[in-house]
Parts: C-alpha cells; structure tokens; sequence
C-alpha cells in the first residue's frame, strides 16, 4: 500500500493542467443546443401540434396520442440529425442516482427492412426491468414490471459519452399497480397542489393570477482530489469519505482557499463541465473556492423546480464524467473529511405568479406587502408546524456526518429572518391589538406600508440556520451534497400547501362573519406569528446555548437519521400526504423503510471497509515499524548504551502497541455488534442497532489508527495522507 501510494503521488506530480479551448461564440448563443426544448419544437414540430403540447402541458392536462406521435417523430428527427443512435427514458429510482435503459432507433418493419423509429407510444410509457430498485414492499422481487412515463415539461437532451450520443426522455417511475417508485412523481404532485393553494391565495390581492410557479435555485457544493490519489484511498472508492485521516497542520484555518484563485487544473475542468452543462441548458453561473482546501462550488440561475431537480441530478452526472477526463474524481460526499467542512447544496426556493411577482418580494405598495406577508409568515408558520417532517426530508448516513458541524446548520429546524423583518412581525402582533375604526389605513396603522421594496440586503445572513430568509427567496441550507433534492422540496411544497389552504379557510369564515377582508388576513398573520414565534432564531445555530434555547422553546434536536426519519410514518404526516393526493399511506412507510435500509446498508459498508483496512493495512504496518523500532532499541544496548538514551524509542514501541491493542479490540466488538444487528428482522431496530452499536466504534479505531499515523514514519505509512488529499492539483 506504501508503495501504491507514493506512486500516486508521483502521477500526481506529472500532471499538467489540460488545455480547454472554450467556445469562439458566446454562452447565450450555445445555450441548450443540445436540448429538445422550445426552440426545437417549434423548428421540427407542426404549427398545430406544437400548440396543443404547450397547450396541456400549462393546463396540466395528458398529452393526446396523436401529439405524442408528433413529438416522438420531431424528436427522434432532431436527435438523429446531432448524431444520436439510442434513446432512453431518464428517472429518478429511490436509490438516489438517475436511471436508464438504453434502446435503438434501429428497427425492422414488416418486411424485414431496416429503419429508424421511434414512435409516439414509446416516448409516452416505457417498461424496465424494475425488480431490483428499493421498492420498501410495495413489490414482491420477483415482480419486474415497473413504468417510467414521460414528463413533458421536463426537456429531452442529448448525452455523449466516449463519442456515443443518446436521446434522453425525463420520465417519472411507478410499480405496476401505480404507486411512485420515484423522487420526480411526488414532487410533480407537490407542485400542483402547491400551485392550486397558491393560486387560490393570490385571489384575494389579484384576480388577474391563474399560475403561480415554484422557482428554485441549487447551489452544489463538491470536493476534487486526483484520481491517483482516490484509487489509493480504498475508503473513498467504497464509502465516498476517508475513514482514517490526521489533520494536517494546515487545513482551512487560514481561510486563504476561500474565493481564491482558481488552480490551474480546478479551472480546466470547470471551464469543460460548464461548457457541456450549457449545452444540456443548465443555467450555470457562478464558480468558486469554497472554504475547505481542494472544495469548490458552482450555482446555477433559478428556474422551475421540476427542471432544477433534473439540471442538478444531470450536472453531478456530467461532473463526474468531465472529472475523470482531467484525471479528478468528484467528492459529493457531505464530510469526506474530517476537521474541515463539509458539503451541501443550498436550495433557494420561491414562487412567482404569472403576473411577474415573486410572491416572496416586498412590493411598492401596502397592498403588495400585505401579499408578501402572507405568504412569507404562511411559509413560516408551515416549517413551525411541520419541522420534524423538514428534517426527515434532508436526513442521510452521509448528511448525518455533516448536520451540525461547524459549517453546517444544526439538526435543530429553525427559521432565520433577520432584524428588520423580525421587528416587523414583532410590530404586527404588537399593533395587531390597535382598534380598528371607520375609515382608518389598516395598511398604516399595523405598520405594512413600512416594509422596504427591496429587503435583498437589508440584514445580514445566518449560515448557521437551516432555513433562512434571504430578501426574496428562503434557502434550505440543510440540504447534503449528494442528495436528491426532490425530497426536501417535495416536503417543503406539501408543508406551505397544507398551510395556505388552512390559511384560505380561516381567513374566508372570518370575512362571513362580515369582517373586512385585509382585517381578516391580517387576525390570522397575527395568530400565525404568535404561534410559530418559538421557530425563529437569529442567533448562532452551532451554539450550545441554542441547543439549551431550542430544548426550553420545545423545538426537536434528532441528530441521527433513524430517529429523524420517524417523522414520516406518523398519523399526522399520512393524513396530511395523503389529503393533498402527494403519497399514500403505504408509499410514505414504503419510504420509510427504503431510507432506514439505505442507512443501515452504507453504515454496514463503512463498518467492514474500516475494520479491513484497520486490520489488515494499518496494523500490519504498526507492527512492521514497531519491529525496527526494537531492533533499535536492542542495538543500542548491545553497544552498551544506558537505557536513558532508548527510552523515547521504548515509548513509541508502548504507545504503538496500545493503540494496535485498541483497534484491535474495537474492530472485534464492531464486528460482534454487527452480528448482534444483523439478527434484527425490523428496519427500524436494526438501523437505530447501527447507530448505536455500531457506527458507536468508528471514532475509537480512527482515533487510535490517526495517532499511529503520527508515529509511524512517513515512508512506510500506507494510506495517502490528508495533506496530500487535500493540496495536491
């Protein structure tokens, strides 16, 4: 292993930074060239069918069968004419990855001859091979029939790899018998219901709303290291994080990689990755170092929500791939290293109505701003309401690593609003009690004509909340780097949905017991301001004084994902899934169950990688170096040297063989606790067995396997050491 890696070390030093000739022309002109989007409808498509596919997909409604044909025969003439051979629905299985099955244009007819074709019953519904996907027993494993069905107002692009084109259809993915086996499906029900609740709101301040759109921007957060170096790691190719690793002397408490210039061989691969997911139409827009040594992030400008879950599964996809031509390996693991920050992917979430308003703006007018108000508290009072449902959505193995974290937001959900809008709210309960008489500006008397236009940097940012407001948008910052944003935004669509619908009945009793509409909206703002007060927090999230805070105020702190997903199998969480026709009953504990097996299963595999290379590659190489340590020490007495003069050398030797002693101990009662969770029949048990008894003896071996790192000689230590991870490019 020693020598493995000094090798690595020696590619890494070769390397030389590839020359990336960016395009002649400009981004604007290349944008989504390789994307069936408007554009090329409208050049390849009938005037008439065209029309009736952005007829229903607006509307909501199924796209007829002729129309379907219709797209199928432009779509394949246009995929065919940029070079693509093979088409493929592209979904979103719930092992977190994306999907496909690759099929030919390539036909015989009736006569034996060969042609292209593509016809408009494939685009619409396809049929894998589904039996292996997590289905949490909504299926038997022998039951292989599974349905992905074309999502229309999701784009098809065009992928290349090693020179090969395909035509990419965004498509959902249910069983048999209907239930979702997918992220995209809930989250395409999310949208609608939200757009309705939305709507309906929207009614009180503007009859001239018919749509209101969820737009969300996704920051993605990742690590880079060389691909010698990863391949030395056996950690990192089979748990995507270091399990061993001694901070280095320098790590990132200078802050000097922080917006830095960009390396060299860092720039070349981003300059190829962007220039490709430009192509593919994902608005991508901003680069930078991040805080950790060798991390970087890249954001995209906000667009559909639908269409952001897609652009940032298919960037971590095009990513990876552009990395291994520029001899990197992409790091989307939440904490691949320890004693630095992790990653995540902060989702700024909004909605915007089809009048131009970004409900979640302040406006010129009072009017605007009792609007902005109620969806702004209403969003509020659903994450007070609905925290526990906020915090299942985002929770991981991987993220589990980073949550709370000195970069990451706490596992406790609270709201961040800033000092201004917090005076605000804090007004509006105050004033709220003012009699109201004949004639009065209620605008003005409750204080809402005070609130700016533009909030964007009016207070400064908490990047300790997990869920803060940001002047026009709210950011979801506790979302992890690999994950499938689907989730957390499925949940946060269904929490605010449920709320502006509770928020419209209540409001509309009020008003037919003959109350003034603006005073009726603002008695329930007012309630909902008191009610979730306990929610905001302004404060430092990584504090142990909020944890005392948020125990006092009653808000939840479950730092670990078998606990936290406990959160979707309540009465209270199907009743509400299922009422807004989101996920049933059995879909919801269907999940459940996926997600505790996926955390039990990669603690499972950091368990056995651990305990391998503890016990076979770093306890091998303590004793190999304890021995010569003792040859030394037998050499200077046998040249009669006094004992004071091998004592730090019989230190080592003792302190080397209490550490081995402690991996070794450790690693077989992992291995018996293992046994003992192994047994355990329900998920649950056996996941919370895994936290518990388990994942409990990680930090002992890895503690004992660092110091040993420290005291064996750099030459004869096997693994590539976190200097070397994190500052060679």
């Amino acid at each position: 292993m020693a020598i493995l890696r000094f090798k690595a070390l020696e590619l890494v030093d070769q390397r030389q930074a590839q020359t990336v000739k960016p395009e002649k022309h400009r981004r604007s002109d290349s944008f989504g060239q390789n994307v069936f989007n408007l554009e090329a409808m409208r050049a390849t498509m009938p005037g008439e069918y065209f029309k009736k596919l952005q007829a229903a997909i607006k509307q909501g409604t199924t796209v007829e069968r002729s129309v379907a044909d219709a797209v199928a025969s432009a779509m394949k003439t246009w995929a065919m004419a940029k070079g693509a051979t093979h088409y493929t629905h592209w979904f979103q299985p719930l092992t977190g990855a994306t999907a496909e099955k690759h099929d030919s244009f390539f036909d015989l007819n009736s006569d034996g001859r060969p042609i292209e074709n593509f016809k408009g019953s494939a685009l619409v519904q396809q049929e894998p091979d589904a039996s292996s996907f997590p289905n949490g027993g909504l299926r038997n494993t022998f039951e292989a029939r599974g349905y992905t069905a074309w999502d229309p107002t999701s784009p098809a692009f065009i992928i290349e790899t090693i020179g090969a084109k395909t035509l990419c259809i965004p498509t959902i993915f249910v069983a048999y018998t209907g239930e979702a086996l997918d992220y995209k499906a809930p989250l395409l029900k999310s949208l609608a219901v939200l757009e309705k609740a939305a709507v309906d709101v929207c009614q009180y301040f503007d009859k001239d709303v018919n749509r209101v759109n969820t737009t969300l921007g996704i920051e993605q957060e990742y690590f880079l290291v060389d691909k010698a170096l990863f391949d030395a790691r056996p950690d990192l190719v089979m748990t995507g994080r270091t399990l061993f690793g001694h901070a280095p002397a320098k790590g990132q408490q200078l802050e000097d990689h922080y917006f830095g210039s960009i390396p060299p061989r860092v720039h070349g691969f981003m300059l190829e990755f962007e220039e490709e997911a430009n192509a593919l139409g994902i608005p991508l827009r901003t680069r930078h170092n991040e805080v950790a040594p060798n991390q970087f992030e890249c954001a995209p400008t906000f667009e559909d929500a639908n269409l952001a879950v897609d652009h940032n599964q298919l960037l971590m996809d095009v990513m990876d791939r552009v990395a291994l031509k520029h001899n990197f390996k992409v790091l989307l693991h939440e904490k691949p290293f320890a004693g630095v920050n992790g990653s995540g992917k902060h989702n700024n979430w909004a909605m915007s109505t089809d009048t131009g308003v970004n409900l979640l703006a302040p406006g010129k007018r009072p009017k605007e701003n009792l609007q902005f108000l109620t969806f702004f508290i209403t969003t509020v009072k659903a994450v007070h309401r609905h925290g526990d449902l906020l915090r299942a959505s985002i929770a991981s193995a991987s993220n589990d690593h980073r949550l709370g974290a000195n970069e990451a937001p706490p596992a406790i959900m609270s709201v961040f609003l800033g000092s201004m809008l917090n005076g605000v709210l804090d007004e509006l309960e105050r004033t709220a009690k003012v009699p109201l008489d004949k004639g009065d500006n209620i605008y003005l008397k409750l204080g809402i004509d005070k609130i700016p236009a533009i909030l964007l940097d009016n207070t400064d940012r908490n990047r300790t909340s997990p869920f803060a407001f940001t002047g026009n948008k709210f950011e979801l910052r506790a979302v992890g780097s690999s994950a499938n944003c689907s989730s957390a935004m499925t949940t946060l669509n269904a929490i605010v949905a449920d709320q502006l619908i509770d928020f419209k009945t209540e409001v509309d009793a009020l008003i037919e017991q003959g109350k003034k509409k603006e005073v009726a909206i603002v008695d329930v703002l007012r309630r909902y301001v008191i009610d979730s007060k306990s929610i905001r927090f302004e404060g430092n999230g990584y504090s142990d004084e909020w944890r005392d805070e948020a125990a006092r105020r009653g808000l939840a702190n479950v730092p670990t994902t078998p606990l936290a997903l406990d959160a979707l199998v309540t009465e209270s969480s199907a009743e509400l899934f299922t009422r807004l026709g989101i996920l049933s009953d059995s879909e919801l504990h269907a999940r459940h169950e996926i997600l505790l097996e996926d955390y039990t299963k990669k603690i499972q595999i950091e368990s056995r990688v651990l305990g391998d290379l503890a016990i076979n590659h770093v306890i091998p190489t303590a004793i190999a170096y304890q021995t010569k340590l003792v040859q030394n020490v037998r050499g200077l007495r046998e040249l009669g040297l006094d004992d004071e003069y091998s004592q730090v050398t019989v230190d080592m030797i003792k302190a080397i063989s209490g550490y081995v002693t402690t991996i070794k101990q450790t690693v077989d009662a992992m291995i018996e606790a293992r046994k003992v969770a192994n047994k355990l029949e329900d998920a649950r048990e056996k996941a919370i067995a895994y936290c518990d008894t388990v994942k409990e003896k990680f930090a002992a071996i890895r503690r004992a396997a660092d110091k040993l790192e420290l005291l064996v000689a750099d030459e004869d230590w096997p693994l590539v050491k976190y200097r070397e991870l994190l500052f060679r490019h």
